[in-house]
């Protein structure tokens, strides 16, 4: 089996603890589905997709209803309990059989090649090492195999990236679960050896103010055939 077993599971220690974070991204992100229009965005992040899928930093599970019938199974990694609680309840509901397990993207509790799809999903803003968990997703997935990813980041004039840095150094982390604003994902995809697909670069939400968050992108990557 791919995943540890369930007393191994119990005994290890939750990687990340937000509750206050928790409580709060739950109840923002289910109003941007319809308000900042995630559910579209959901939508294409996961067209096409098939076979086994590994969803790194599931959240509260809102990508669940989103996977095709293409997609056999969905292993789902959420570190943090509260939004672990809410994303098994979202399983249930899920049209595929989806495992939601604990565990954290810089070591994945899965086997090598098992996968023939990751998906990223506003959660390379957070993880503690981009580098390591990068390295993990090539491991897990098969030669050939493809990262959908959906991140914000980097955006902006001079200004705007200073402030993103400054946040970054300062306030924004410790309070909103560990994200940063000024992160690279396509370049830290690159730099960790994939070979970059279609990508599109937009500002969520499209219409309204540009914020340190509105800089995001979607698109596909690939493991090399190797």
């Amino acid at each position: 089996m791919p995943l540890r077993s369930a007393s191994a599971r119990k005994s290890a220690r939750d990687p990340v603890h937000h509750p206050l974070f928790a409580r709060y991204y739950a109840r923002v992100s289910v109003a941007a589905e319809s308000r900042l229009g995630m559910a579209g965005v959901r939508d294409r992040l996961l067209a096409g997709l098939s076979g086994r899928v590994l969803e790194i930093g599931a959240g509260n599970g809102l990508n669940f209803a989103h996977y095709p019938r293409t997609v056999s199974e969905v292993v789902a990694i959420e570190p943090e309990r509260s939004l672990r609680q809410l994303a098994v309840e979202a399983a249930l509901r899920a049209q595929m059989p989806v495992d939601v397990v604990p565990g954290a993207a810089e070591a994945l509790p899965v086997k090598s090649e098992a996968f023939d799809a990751v998906v990223l999903s506003l959660v390379l803003c957070s993880v503690r090492d981009v580098p390591r968990a990068l390295g993990e997703v090539r491991r897990v997935l098969r030669p050939g195999g493809q990262v959908r990813f959906f991140e914000h980041g980097r955006g902006g004039g001079r200004a705007m990236t200073f402030t993103q840095r400054t946040l970054d150094r300062t306030v924004w982390p410790p309070l909103n679960g560990g994200c940063h604003l000024s992160r690279d994902p396509v370049a830290a995809l690159r730099d960790a050896g994939f070979e970059l697909g279609p990508y599109r670069r937009m500002l969520m939400p499209e219409k309204g103010p540009t914020l340190p968050t509105s800089f995001c992108v979607l698109g596909t990557a690939w493991r090399p055939d190797e």
